[in-house]
């Protein structure tokens, strides 16, 4: 699967499309595991595996090299950071976390209402 870039075919869109591009290597297994484990540290290899619960050696190599050549991503001299448009993303990233609290609370009451009728 080729790495996706703006303005090349990528899953979801024959041209490429910047926010496509975006959410096909979003959307890829880990992705975005691997950039919410570097939101605050800078990770070894083995410390981002071992934050990643399972993820095999290959597929965490596969997705840094994603990343790194999509520019979110860069190797430092103590492991792996997010780029400064890397942590511009994970600005985006964050309400989403707060979105997805309120969406919790949303379905678990009107899953509790529905049981009271």
């Amino acid at each position: 699967m080729a790495i996706p870039f703006p303005e090349q075919p990528v899953r979801g869109s024959k041209t490429g499309k910047p926010i496509m591009a975006l959410l096909d290597l979003l959307g890829r297994t880990w992705s975005l595991g691997i950039i919410w484990n570097l939101s605050k540290h800078v990770l070894t290899f083995r410390e981002l595996q071992s934050r990643c619960d399972g993820i095999s050696p290959t597929l965490l190599n596969t997705r840094l090299k994603e990343l790194k050549v999509t520019k979110i991503v860069e190797k430092t001299g103590n492991g792996y950071a997010l780029t400064d448009i890397g942590k511009k993303l994970l600005l985006l990233i964050y309400p989403m976390g707060d979105w997805a609290n309120e969406w919790k609370n949303y379905l678990l009451a009107d899953k509790e209402s529905n049981h009271e009728g």
